[in-house]
């Protein structure tokens, strides 16, 4: 368009019918005393959205509009020379190449100095498209996730380095530069490609002639990469520094802690470091902070057990129970457990190992054993702190187990978890524990017992007849599959990364205490005894839960039995 005789903004906001005359006559009179772009005012003012004024800015300069990009067709090649922060403080990205032009994607294309640096760093001609901030912003974040999955090629750049190399760390991980040291490069792409793939672990092993790294992705590990044995001791080194660790000592097992910055995201990292037969070991567990904790409503958990459960936290009085074996979900339904009973008219703390997520308004605790901070000696401190709702982060001892239920029968609310198979078999882990039997009886309000298992890809999971044997094992009848679809695990495909199954979900199964329950468990501490009559009163297993899952087409028979081998109760 010729621009001579092109339109104002103003006079395409009003041809579009998105303001008014009499909008645009104010809005023209702000701008001449604020001195602010028409567009601002008018989004300012809450006249027009974002969205309709970059519409209009892209018809008024004749440039195309996007309202989404094509993230995973951009060639991570356009940026390789682009730093990540100049596309962030610019909000622009370049998309795609032809012979004679790149064309970018900007949220403001009246900016023209980054357009003129561009130029220059690419050595071509420059087309724009008009796209909004936030999806810019996802995808420089994306795309340059993508080319930072660089560990492969920068294992083949390792020759001679010397151990315990640093640099000063930057602000976010996809900010890593070419001219950084490659034992640095390496790290950084490790980690940067565990947070793309939602690891929950990474695991760098030493055998006698390699290094192995493994990734635990919905609950199981998988081979990530294999590195020459003669760069563990730069890779440990490196990964202690920034874990702030002692990497002159080599003796004994360390742990520390990291935070890290990838794509925009918080990341907490618990790190240990363990002497082996073949060299140091090390474990990395990754816990996305900027996540936040999830409401009760958002866990999945099945409304007959929801209930009630909601019913059990809000009491006043009390203990409640998380159980479950390392890695099932337990913290995650304990934090959304407490945060539905969090308010300003009560006081709640926690003691944890360690604090994993900020709660607004609850005060934390962390255990820090070396000075005697122990989960017994916070919880005795918190008990002098006037709370309502108390949380321990975990039963593990004789000591805190009985603080624990003392405070819970004198009139706190108390929250923790313990490691046992099913909701039963908390009573008897007490009783070991030291915690008499009336305690238990009077104490106990409700025991979740929580697993995860993992769901079907839904892109290449395949239709199954169940056998007989199947049948047994999950206590069905043909008669229970009329109308319903059983699948079974795909071969994999591109979706789920070739292994049959994305993302995880959890399984529960509650215990309420009741009279009946009471009055059992003063008489008897064996949990199949009291699984067997909590049964009775309407209990839905963890085997049964699954087996749900199962007819609803969500996860597989196999993964369903597997991950709810507990001891089977034999019911009559």
């Amino acid at each position: 368009m010729d621009s001579l005789h092109r339109k104002s903004l103003g006079e395409i906001l009003v041809e579009a019918a998105a303001i008014t005359e009499e909008q645009l006559r104010e809005a023209l009179s702000a701008q001449e005393a604020e001195k602010k772009k028409l567009g601002e005012i008018l989004i300012e003012r809450e006249v027009i959205s974002e969205e309709q004024m970059l519409k209009a800015l892209a018809m008024q300069l004749d440039l195309p509009y996007y309202d989404k990009l094509p993230i995973n067709d951009i060639d991570p090649e356009l940026i390789m020379n682009i730093p990540i922060q100049f596309c962030r403080d610019n909000l622009i990205l370049p998309i795609a190449r032809d012979v004679f032009n790149v064309t970018v994607a900007v949220a403001d294309p009246l900016n023209i100095f980054p357009m003129d640096d561009l130029r220059l760093i690419l050595s071509t001609n420059i087309n724009m498209v008009v796209c909004p901030p936030a999806v810019i912003s996802n995808a420089i974040n994306r795309v340059y996730e993508r080319s930072q999955d660089t560990s492969q090629r920068v294992l083949g750049e390792l020759t001679d380095i010397e151990e315990g190399e640093d640099l000063e760390e930057t602000k976010d991980l996809l900010e890593s530069t070419d001219d950084e040291k490659p034992i640095i490069r390496l790290v950084n792409g490790l980690l940067a490609r565990a947070v793309k793939e939602k690891a929950s672990d990474i695991h760098i092993e030493a055998y006698e002639n390699e290094i192995v790294v493994r990734c635990r992705i919905d609950g199981a590990l998988r081979d990530t990469m294999q590195i020459p044995k003669r760069h563990l001791n730069s890779i440990v080194s490196r990964i202690k520094i920034i874990g702030k660790l002692n990497i002159a000592e080599k003796r004994v097992p360390q742990d520390g802690r990291i935070g890290i910055k990838v794509a925009g995201k918080d990341i907490d990292i618990r790190l240990s470091v363990l002497p082996t037969a073949h060299g140091e070991r090390v474990v990395m567990r990754l816990l996305d902070k900027t996540a936040g904790v999830r409401r009760l409503e958002e866990m999945g958990i099945d409304d007959n057990v929801l209930h009630p459960w909601k019913s059990a936290v809000t009491r006043r009085h009390g203990i409640i129970l998380v159980t479950g074996p390392t890695g099932s979900g337990k913290t995650t339904l304990l934090y959304a457990s407490v945060m539905h009973v969090v308010s300003g008219e009560i006081n709640v703390l926690t003691i944890e190992d360690p604090v994993e997520y900020r709660l607004p308004g609850v005060g934390q605790i962390d255990v820090k054993s070396k000075i005697g901070l122990t989960f017994s000696e916070g919880l005795r401190a918190i008990l002098r702190q006037d709370p309502d709702v108390i949380m321990v982060g975990e039963i593990r001892d004789h000591e805190t187990a009985n603080i624990a239920i003392q405070a819970s029968l004198t009139g706190h609310l108390v929250f923790s978890t313990l490691h046992t198979n099913d909701a039963a078999s908390a009573v008897t882990r007490l009783n070991d524990l030291g915690v008499q039997p009336f305690q238990i009886a009077s104490a106990l309000i409700g025991v979740m017992a929580t697993r995860l298992i993992r769901r079907l890809c839904t892109n290449c999971r395949e239709k199954y007849e169940p056998t007989d044997r199947d049948l047994k094992v999950m206590e069905l009848t043909r008669n229970d599959l009329q109308g319903k679809t059983i699948y079974k695990q795909g071969k994999g495909c591109e979706k789920c990364h070739g292994i049959g199954y994305v993302g995880r979900m959890a399984v529960h199964e509650l215990l309420i205490m009741t009279d009946k329950l009471r009055i059992l468990i003063n008489k008897t501490q064996d949990s199949n005894e009291i699984k067997k009559l909590a049964i009775e009163e309407g209990l839905t297993t963890l085997r049964r839960s699954a087996v749900l899952k199962v007819l609803q087409g969500l996860t597989s028979i196999e993964e369903a039995i597997q991950k709810t081998q507990t001891e089977e109760l034999e019911v009559t």
